[in-house]
């Protein structure tokens, strides 16, 4: 592990200048790279020697993002993949095979379930969910065909917080692996592999990138579980472009400093909803009211640039108040410096049942923020004044 702080790794971790000596990495908008000889060619292709080959599966951009991704998650390996969906994709079908068993948290985003119910099955995989905070529903959830365990924390939509230090245990005590999407809190804010997780997976497009640009995920994790999800999209082809791989390595140049401001500014917006006579309740991991205060601050640096919220009125009012935002924008996206605003029971978690949403505390008024980087006073007064008006 580098001794070097967060900020310090973000900015100087680059890959060796050219003999043009660029202080800002050049863009590699190449498909393929060449050989001085057959030999080196041969010895490249068998894995005797390093070097660049296809930019499916090896271009400087890339290895600079993923290289700074690992140092800052605390991983032993990494592999870019062309969107955060490919990274959940390739993590958890990689590992698998008939017969076996995956425990999942009610608490993910719609299309990793869908993954899990729709695709799995197919591949004749077997899974249970299990309430994130439940301990004791973990433990019974296990079965001697048990293969992986599958979670994101804070979690999508509603933020609560899993107990990593127990989760970590419990997958070490029956050799299962452990998987943490970690899109929310960013790398910044936490490290799920100092509790013991095997594969840490990132939706790049959000936080990481911070400015709603372009697409991209990541796994990063212990070198024997990356390897293979390396071998599987060097082959299958669902990998980071050369392009956003620059955009994304630059961009965690400033990731420190956005968290800050998105973590400021979303406190402030959860402690304002908290006292707002038109809100049911408010969830947001720092907040004094939060159920799992104690675990979120010895997890998280910070809170977080996301808060939730339900608003009195159900469906209706929440239609009404995402109708009279002026700031906020409304759109399927989060971590951008725009602030946004999301209604997920009609939007990201859409295709849940009603029954399946009420499960995971996805009511009819609940509202998503993304708290973006304008000034708060302006956030807020635009809230207000969306709550306010009949």
């Amino acid at each position: 592990m580098s001794s070097k702080k967060f900020e310090t790794i973000a900015i100087r971790t680059q890959v060796a200048q050219s003999p043009q000596k660029e202080h800002a990495v050049p863009l590699y908008l190449t498909s393929s790279f060449t050989f001085d000889s057959a030999e080196e060619a041969a010895q490249l292709f068998q894995g005797q020697v390093e070097g660049n080959i296809y930019s499916r599966f090896s271009n400087p951009n890339t290895d600079e993002f993923i290289e700074k991704l690992k140092l800052l998650e605390h991983g032993e390996a990494g592999v870019a993949t062309a969107s955060g969906m490919a990274a959940v994709y390739t993590a958890i079908i990689t590992h698998l095979q008939q017969g076996d068993h995956v425990i999942a948290a009610n608490e993910i985003f719609g299309n990793s379930r869908y993954i899990i119910t729709q695709l799995l099955p197919k591949m004749g995989v077997t899974y249970d969910f299990v309430p994130l905070e439940d301990h004791l529903a973990w433990e019974a959830a296990v079965q001697k065909n048990t293969k992986l365990i599958f979670l994101e924390t804070p979690s999508n939509p509603t933020l609560k917080t899993a107990d990593l230090r127990f989760l970590g245990k419990l997958c070490q005590a029956n050799d299962l692996i452990y998987i943490v999407d970690n899109c929310f809190a960013t790398p910044y804010l936490q490290t799920p592999a100092s509790f013991q997780a095997d594969l840490v997976l990132h939706s790049a497009t959000k936080y990481i990138d911070g400015q709603g640009r372009v697409l991209g995920g990541a796994i990063v994790g212990k070198e024997k579980f990356v390897t293979p999800c390396y071998d599987f999209i060097r082959r299958t082809g669902a990998s980071l472009s050369p392009f956003n791989a620059w955009i994304l390595s630059k961009s965690l140049e400033t990731l420190a400093v956005r968290m800050d401001r998105h973590c400021s500014n979303a406190l402030q917006l959860a402690q304002f909803l908290a006292t707002h006579p038109a809100i049911k309740h408010v969830s947001y991991p720092h907040l004094a009211s939060y159920p799992q205060l104690d675990l979120a601050k010895a997890q998280m640096k910070q809170g977080g640039g996301l808060v939730g919220c339900e608003i009195n009125g159900g469906l209706a009012a929440g239609a009404q108040f995402l109708n009279k935002l002026k700031l906020h924008s409304l759109t399927a996206n989060l971590g951008d410096t725009r602030s946004i605003a999301t209604h997920p029971a009609s939007t990201t978690h859409s295709k849940l049942s009603q029954e399946e949403q009420l499960i995971v505390d996805i009511t009819p008024g609940f509202i998503r923020f993304s708290v973006g980087l304008e000034h708060i006073d302006d956030i807020i007064q635009d809230v207000d004044q969306a709550l306010s008006q009949k």
